[in-house]
């Protein structure tokens, strides 16, 4: 499912999506498979359309919103991922040129939390929120209105 489509003002129904009727300029949205694969390929459309949005693929603009939707699919892919079902990456842009990345999983029982406290420096996994806190202007996870799970997004405002 591949979406790209002018605003709307039409209400969904969720608070968030509401605020942002009318302010949006670009969107993408699209499911992968909750596999290694999968997070490659949400990754390289994210940085493809950010391109096509007119952050080419050498600005720190797609550099920084590609790495961060590395980070957020890789995690839904190893914390969120539950056999059969997908993860879906959703990409905006609004007024202003502010980017919104989100990725949904449908993992209920594992609940994000917003700690970032370091990992032990021999620990081979455990900085990837770390990074997109570092990265990102706002980043949080709220949980999914129309399906279970929930969404971890970021934003950020290019300069």
């Amino acid at each position: 499912m591949n979406s790209e489509h002018p605003p709307t003002s039409t209400a969904t129904g969720a608070t968030r999506e509401a605020a942002e009727a009318g302010t949006r300029t670009h969107e993408f949205t699209m499911r992968f498979s909750s596999t290694p694969r999968g997070a490659r390929l949400a990754r390289r459309l994210v940085a493809d359309r950010l391109d096509a949005w007119g952050h080419p693929h050498t600005s720190t603009v797609n550099d920084t919103l590609t790495l961060i939707t590395a980070e957020l699919t890789a995690n839904a892919v190893r914390h969120g991922h539950v056999p059969g079902r997908d993860f879906e990456v959703r990409l905006t842009t609004r007024t202003g040129g502010v980017l919104r990345v989100e990725v949904s999983d449908t993992r209920t029982e594992r609940v994000l939390t917003l700690s970032l406290d370091e990992s032990p420096a021999d620990a081979e996994s455990g900085r990837g929120l770390m990074l997109v806190a570092a990265l990102a202007d706002e980043w949080g996870t709220t949980p999914r209105v129309h399906a279970p799970g929930k969404t971890v997004w970021a934003v950020l405002a290019p300069s």
